[in-house]
């Protein structure tokens, strides 16, 4: 919308605008519903219905509702037109590729899924990005107007690169999904890590938090003002390689913690979620007062109002990090995270839906 456009023509594209959304809200409404729904007169809204189905983004649904005798004139039900257009919503991590297919009301309308090996090679991450996102995609007889991705590795600000890092244990620093998903997709193609995910999915508050991903690997997510901060390169919340409190007193990086404790898999630089888990409580102590210093640097650093604590161990040590951080000189409360299932995923699909809603509007 141009703010310098005439009044009259501003007011339209606000009422269209409405409109729409209040049929991604509703999935169907009468001119009559949305004339309530929106605060309008019937007019003004079934001039609005008509301009929008000139556009191509309205249909009738040949759907009416009863009438006559007495119960008022008949109504035909507005829908918003089935070939809008849908986003891709992607989750690169361990496990594997997962591609959905989401259409504007923010259902999963096709779902995909590709095994790696972890560690795994770029150009097998490749290939299995390719498959899946080509299976959800395939038939689907919309435009794709958007792609969003996440990665369980650093990614690059500037070109949506991951980015290779010492002891990441899933290493495909030299993928690019922004090229390999660029074929497929009309609009912009949005990358960033898993962690910022998870924590965009838990800022339903949108206050100032930390969110300490403890799994596999090590992350952090700086929230602030209600937004994932990651800095010049996209690299904020790097967190393995900070000094923290090792076995026996020693100041050591937070990730070879895992190394002197034994808690990493043979052959890997991935933590021993399993091992960790049912080892002894000195352990569990030792590691969560590593966690403890780790956690001492980011308040120091970030300030937050909380520490949120997610991942696939982290939860189950929370009690033992909040022993250590309650003796901090600058303690803040900490707490395990409310979205344990797909948090990742959560956050892309709210971000695709987010984004594809934007698009459909800004073409009113």
């Amino acid at each position: 919308m141009d703010p310098a456009m005439p009044s009259q023509e501003l007011i339209r594209s606000l009422t269209d605008e409405h409109v729409l959304r209040a049929l991604m809200q509703h999935r169907r409404l009468t001119r009559a519903e949305l004339a309530t729904e929106i605060g309008i007169s019937k007019p003004t809204a079934g001039e609005s219905v008509r301009r929008l189905a000139e556009r191509g983004l309205v249909t009738d649904t040949g759907e009416r509702t009863p009438g006559g005798r007495g119960r008022g004139r008949v109504g035909s039900y507005y829908a918003l037109a089935p070939d809008v257009g849908v986003a891709l919503a992607v989750v690169i991590a361990p496990e594997g590729v997962v591609a959905e297919r989401l259409d504007i009301y923010g259902d999963t309308v096709a779902r995909a899924v590709r095994p790696v090996d972890c560690p795994t090679r770029p150009s097998q991450a490749a290939e299995a990005l390719q498959a899946a996102a080509g299976e959800v995609l395939a038939a689907s007889g919309q435009p794709v107007r958007l792609a969003v991705v996440s990665a369980a590795d650093p990614v690059d600000r500037a070109t949506g690169r991951l980015v290779q890092l010492p002891d990441s244990p899933f290493l495909v620093g030299d993928l690019d999904p922004v090229a390999i998903l660029a074929p497929h997709v009309a609009g912009t193609v949005v990358v960033d890590n898993d962690v910022n995910w998870a924590a965009r999915a838990e800022s339903g508050t949108g206050h100032d938090f930390c969110y300490l991903f403890l799994g596999e690997g090590l992350g952090c997510a700086i929230v602030s003002d209600g937004e994932v901060r990651r800095g010049h390169t996209g690299l904020v919340g790097e967190i393995a390689h900070l000094l923290t409190v090792g076995p026996g007193g020693r100041a050591i990086p937070f990730i070879e913690v895992f190394t002197e404790l034994s808690l990493r898999r043979p052959g890997s630089t991935a933590i021993n979620v399993e091992r960790l888990l049912t080892s002894d409580a000195g352990t569990r102590a030792a590691v969560g007062e590593a966690v403890g210093g780790a956690v001492a640097a980011v308040i120091a650093l970030a300030d937050p109002q909380e520490i949120v604590v997610g991942g696939a161990w982290g939860p189950a040590l929370v009690d033992d990090i909040r022993a250590q951080t309650a003796r901090m000189p600058r303690s803040v409360p900490v707490r395990a995270a409310d979205l344990t299932g797909e948090p990742v995923l959560s956050g892309v699909r709210a971000e695709a839906l987010s984004r594809l809603r934007s698009v459909i509007t800004a073409n009113s």
